[in-house]
């Protein structure tokens, strides 16, 4: 709701609170979400690392988008190290 404004005022900065309180409680769609947020700086500060750690929570529990950013933050070694191995997993 809050990313995109429906019914609320869009707020990047809420849209990161909720994401994270349903990824804390393992929701692989909001910890993707969240993720991808860290990568942007999207209503967080940007992390590489942090956005590589919320991916691979998602990633772990089959969350496809979260695998293919994963596997290009290995490819790039963006917030992990550079790795074509774990990149090609």
């Amino acid at each position: 709701m809050y990313d995109q404004g429906r019914g609320v005022l869009q707020s990047d900065k809420e849209a990161a609170v909720w994401y994270r309180k349903a990824g804390d409680q393992g929701d692989a769609e909001a910890q993707h979400s969240l993720g991808v947020m860290y990568e942007e700086g999207q209503g967080v500060t940007q992390s590489d690392k942090e956005a590589a750690v919320w991916c691979r929570k998602a990633a772990d529990q089959g969350n496809a988008k979260a695998q293919h950013n994963l596997g290009h933050m290995y490819f790039q070694g963006q917030g992990v190290p550079q790795s074509y191995k774990e990149a090609a997993v």
